[in-house]
């Protein structure tokens, strides 16, 4: 039987019979649901009620530290006192073609739909101002298709019975911007204090960026940068839709616009609480943070964070007078729970002075200094080298595109100092680390690597350090940028014994019905070696490794309690930092100007020490007394060099009397003679460092560099020196 025959078989007339029936029946089905959706009448919705609000609390969850709609503040207007800017800044953004179409843009709706699937986000939107009244007052926020059917059938409904005008302004005095300031009129008053009728077209522009996003885009948040990308946005589309002349829009777009300060007051820990709004809000979608009803129990301590807030506005106004540091931040979390405990982000949030809303705890552009160093240790610490290990504190040319004798830092050259101007010669990593010396770092650096250095300090948690061929030996002074919360808890690491505790501000939240939504279950991850994090600590908790930098009795010392403590100045003296911590607590401190305006040309210690000091004092009596575990000794059988022996060419035995404090009060006797002049690429491969010395260390790039910086330290220091051994707790001195 051949196809046609098969084709004339086949029933094709009951087969159309079929589909029209069924396709009858689906869409007579919807009909009959569409025509059970019923609309108020619009007296209804003008009486609109809020639903409920979502409340965030401390870690008791007794202190309420921001009720998003307390007492809503709304202020109904008439349509002819809203300013005509506004409504074309509104019409622009939002629905250019609004007064032209029946309620829905099919059209639109789909094109969004399609960016949004190109593009992986949902910056797109396809309502209209009706449908997003009809959204707001009448429907749930649920994402279904149903839910999308209704919204565009109740808008058709909707536009029926009412006029263009009256939904335009159910909408101008309905939409959030943000907090509980609901609707133009509130809007106006809170953040420009004037009326809705009396506002220009910057002004309108503003208030009509912000409904998208009214957290993300609240002048009062951390994105005033994207607040002003989307008034721009705005007024592009006003020109666009010729609602203003370009002269107009030239004018508008250099206006400087003056928020009143002080727009979230009866906010507690202002900076945490947005910190915690941007998460809730990135998860669960602004409306429902809005208007859930959500119970949200924080890891916030609020009687630790009144202490820090009261503490920074007190030593910032003092660093201001002092050292033009006008700002400071603190974070504190357990590094046993990665638990948030305070987060202050400057001296006070309402104090437009300084752009005291921006959050510095949470920014990634702040450089670190020379606290990034415990990272770069740690790695040479996987790799073999000791505490022990003796590197050498000269001047160095680091650029090979330099000679060895140019010991400039002009560009392409690269020759650091350290801070105290003066070079120790050979020292170990222990006391190069603990004096936060630099040369002896960026020699480190260079001989683990980069990119190993970035993997470790990503898997501590740094996350704004994403490529590699950015940085040089810089980086380990501090040349990348980094956010304090990321360096509180990439030091948790060392806290913990190497144990990875991601930070979080949440440890629960609830919907309206008590469903638990989210709760905090630990994610311990060991990112580090014990011996490694139990070996920084040591480092970082002796006070006589540091003595050589900060004293005996400087703020970071304190008698009887284990505390690991490191600063860090940028050379331009833009951040000042200083973080320590217990087995149970880690606190960061930074200090400077939001603007980047350097301080005063002081190290950490002068500047942002105390703050923190203080703060420590007010915690640590609330907290167990722990101390931390010792880390092994170093072994014995691995070469001289990394176990903290010079190689010499004679010796014999000397007894010395040190000119600095050590632990010990007795005489210092060790082996005297004659010490070789070569750097550590003489005696480790950076490839291997606990195998054989190379057999061919010219061919490293930077030997004749190092060795020229060796041997002209020896050159005005003599080459007779008593040699270092775990006990040393300096630079190695040369001989009476």
């Amino acid at each position: 039987m051949n196809k046609k025959s098969i084709i004339k078989l086949i029933p094709w007339k009951s087969i159309l019979i079929i589909i029209f029936t069924i396709s009858a029946l689906a869409v007579g089905s919807v009909l009959i649901w569409v025509s059970t959706f019923k609309i108020p009448d619009l007296a209804t919705l003008r009486a609109q009620t809020l639903v409920q609000s979502t409340k965030i609390y401390d870690r008791t969850g007794n202190t309420v530290l921001y009720d998003l709609n307390p007492n809503v503040k709304r202020t109904i207007v008439p349509f002819d006192q809203i300013s005509q800017h506004l409504k074309d800044a509104t019409l622009a953004i939002e629905d250019a073609s609004f007064y032209s179409h029946s309620g829905v843009r099919p059209l639109a709706f789909i094109r969004a739909a399609f960016v949004n699937l190109l593009s992986g986000s949902f910056k797109e939107g396809g309502s209209t101002i009706t449908q997003q009244v009809v959204k707001n007052s009448l429907l749930s926020s649920d994402k279904t298709i149903s839910r999308k059917i209704k919204e565009w059938v109740l808008s058709i409904r909707l536009e029926q019975i009412a006029d263009k005008d009256t939904i335009f302004n159910l909408y101008l005095n309905s939409i959030s911007y943000g907090g509980n300031h609901f609707g133009i009129e509130e809007a106006c008053e809170a953040f420009l204090g004037k009326h809705a009728a009396d506002l220009d077209i910057a002004e309108s522009a503003y208030l009509a960026a912000i409904p998208q996003a009214p957290t993300h885009y609240s002048p009062y948040g951390n994105y005033l940068k994207d607040l002003e990308d989307r008034k721009n946005l705005v007024l592009k589309k006003m020109l666009e839709n010729k609602f203003i002349s370009q002269d107009e829009f030239a004018k508008a777009s250099v206006e400087k616009v003056t928020f009143q300060t002080g727009g979230n007051q009866g906010i507690k820990a202002p900076h945490f609480v947005m910190f915690i709004k941007d998460y809730l809000e990135n998860k669960y979608g602004e409306d429902k943070v809005l208007n859930g009803g959500l119970k949200v129990i924080t890891t916030l301590d609020y009687t630790m964070q009144q202490n820090a807030e009261t503490l920074a506005k007190k030593y910032a106004l003092q660093n201001e007078k002092d050292f033009n540091a006008s700002n400071d931040a603190l974070v504190a979390l357990d590094p046993k729970t990665g638990q948030i405990l305070t987060m202050v982000g400057s001296r006070n949030y309402f104090d437009t002075k300084i752009g005291g809303n921006f959050n510095v705890a949470t920014a990634p552009n702040r450089q670190p200094g020379s606290t990034f160093k415990p990272f770069i240790y740690s790695e040479a610490f996987n790799e073999g080298y000791t505490p022990d290990t003796i590197m050498f504190d000269a001047k160095i040319q680091f650029s090979t595109n330099c000679q060895p004798n140019d010991l400039s830092s002009t560009p392409p050259c690269y020759s650091p100092n350290d801070y105290s101007g003066t070079f120790q010669g050979p020292i170990t990593v222990r006391n190069a680390l603990a004096g936060s010396v630099n040369v002896p770092a960026v020699e480190m650096l260079y001989m683990v690597g980069i990119n190993k250095a970035l993997e470790l300090s990503k898997a501590m948690g740094i996350t704004s350090l994403t490529d590699s061929n950015q940085y040089g030996l810089t980086l380990v002074l501090g040349g990348g940028e980094v956010s304090p919360i990321d360096m509180t808890s990439a030091y948790g690491v060392f806290a913990t014994g190497g144990i990875r505790n991601p930070y979080t501000g949440i440890l629960s939240v609830q919907d309206s019905d008590g469903n638990i939504l989210e709760q905090f279950t630990p994610n311990s991850t060991q990112v580090l070696p014990e011996q490694t994090a139990l070996e920084i600590s040591d480092i970082l908790n002796d006070n006589v490794a540091r003595s050589s930098e900060y004293g005996l009795n400087s703020p970071l010392y304190f008698p009887g309690k284990d505390v690991a403590v490191k600063t860090g100045t940028t050379n331009n003296f833009v951040d000042a930092w200083i973080i320590g911590y217990t087995p149970n607590i880690v606190v960061t401190a930074w200090a400077g100007n939001n603007d980047g305006t350097p301080m005063a040309k002081k190290i950490a210690g002068f500047i942002v020490a105390p703050f923190w000091r203080a703060f420590m004092d007010t915690v640590l009596p609330t907290l167990p007394d722990e101390q931390f575990k010792a880390p092994d000794p170093v072994d014995q059988t691995i070469k001289p060099i990394l176990r903290g022996v010079w190689p010499t060419i004679q010796s014999s035995s000397y007894t010395y009397n040190l000119p600095y404090p050590t632990s010990s009060s007795t005489p210092f006797v060790n082996q005297f003679g004659v010490a070789e002049q070569h750097s550590l690429l003489y005696y480790v491969d950076r490839k291997d460092p606990l195998g054989p010395p190379p057999i061919h260390p010219e061919n490293d790039s930077q030997f004749q560099n190092w060795e020229y910086g060796v041997r002209n330290w020896f050159s005005t220091h003599g080459s007779a020196l008593i040699i270092p051994t775990s006990t040393t707790t300096n630079a190695i001195p040369t001989t009476p």
